[in-house]
């Protein structure tokens, strides 16, 4: 299982990349891992922002927290979240509500992939919604790591479970997703059941 640290105090370097100039609430998630390279700081965004983080997180986002995401897939957007600004090694996505602006920073270096979220209170509100929810965020973010650390190895070529037991490899292009999908289907038409889109 890779290894994920909390970093209580989040190095210079990161921080310099969030545009926010007096950020509420900072923390920073490493995951130590030998497929960090294997990756782009954009793929490493989507594996955590889009699969890992999936429905659950649009959830917070949306509803709780009224992010303002794009409804739509983009080459500008990751999960709804705005690509603010990327260089070789790292890339910032934006968001914001009536009340807060975010900003998700994801770094690749080494053998490591980190991810800082940076929390600005726009309005007294902000105060309110995100210290309890920031909790839950923090609680949540090893596992989303991990998560997004098993896709990236299995899309490199290790083999994945399905949900009849039977493991095989991804094809050339096709997510550990694309695989679930297919194999609830397949379950779910033994049952008698259509299968999943």
């Amino acid at each position: 299982m890779p290894t994920v640290v909390q970093q209580r105090n989040v190095p210079e370097a990161i921080r310099s990349l969030s545009t926010l100039p007096k950020p509420d609430y900072v923390d920073l998630f490493t995951v130590t891992t030998s497929a960090a390279a294997d990756r782009s700081p954009e793929q490493w965004a989507r594996a955590g922002v889009e699969d890992a983080a999936g429905l659950a997180g649009q959830f917070v986002w949306r509803v709780l927290l009224g992010l303002r995401l794009a409804r739509r897939p983009s080459p500008d957007h990751v999960g709804g979240w705005k690509i603010g600004d990327r260089g070789d090694s790292w890339i910032r996505l934006e968001a914001a509500s009536w009340f807060l602006t975010a900003q998700i920073v994801v770094q690749v270096d080494g053998g490591q992939v980190s991810v800082a979220t940076f929390i600005q209170y726009d309005r007294r509100m902000a105060a309110l919604v995100w210290p309890p929810l920031s909790i839950g965020h923090r609680q949540a973010m090893p596992g989303l790591l991990r998560r997004a650390v098993r896709g990236s190895v299995t899309e490199a070529g290790a083999e994945v479970p399905t949900h009849l037991g039977v493991r095989r490899s991804p094809a050339p292009g096709e997510s550990i997703k694309a695989i679930e999908r297919k194999s609830r289907g397949v379950a779910g038409c033994e049952r008698g059941l259509p299968p999943l889109p």
